[in-house]
């Protein structure tokens, strides 16, 4: 059976993705659909869009941040997944290491986040 090809831009979900680890409330209340099912290790839940903004208006953003791509489907033509090795640095300077996957469902008003997990990974590892 052959695999449907991707109609998604790469480059344009891997910029959004960018800005979550960057951006701030507003970004967050923008880019994340109504409701997004979130899974860290200390937190797994449905996040409404403005719990989820709240996450970002405090002070532990990024720097320094690495995105290498592991893998991307598109199981329908408005719902992506990507997979990706995430390296960065929080303002404090602790480094960071994560396997993080995102799902994105594509709305009347472009891509938003619907669902958004992170493993972190030892920093041995580098």
């Amino acid at each position: 059976m052959a695999t449907k090809p991707i109609t998604a831009n790469k480059e344009e979900l891997l910029d959004i993705e960018r800005g979550f680890w960057t951006g701030d409330s507003a970004y967050y209340e923008a880019n994340a659909d109504t409701e997004c099912l979130v899974a860290f290790p200390q937190m797994a839940k449905a996040m409404t869009n403005a719990q989820l903004a709240e996450t970002a208006s405090k002070p532990n953003r990024w720097r320094d941040l690495d995105i290498k791509l592991k893998g991307m489907i598109e199981p329908g033509s408005d719902i992506v997944m990507l997979t990706y090795d995430a390296r960065a640095t929080r303002e404090n300077g602790e480094r960071y290491a994560a396997l993080v996957s995102t799902g994105y469902v594509h709305r009347v008003n472009g891509w938003k986040m619907m669902f958004h997990a992170q493993a972190p990974l030892d920093r041995a590892q580098d």
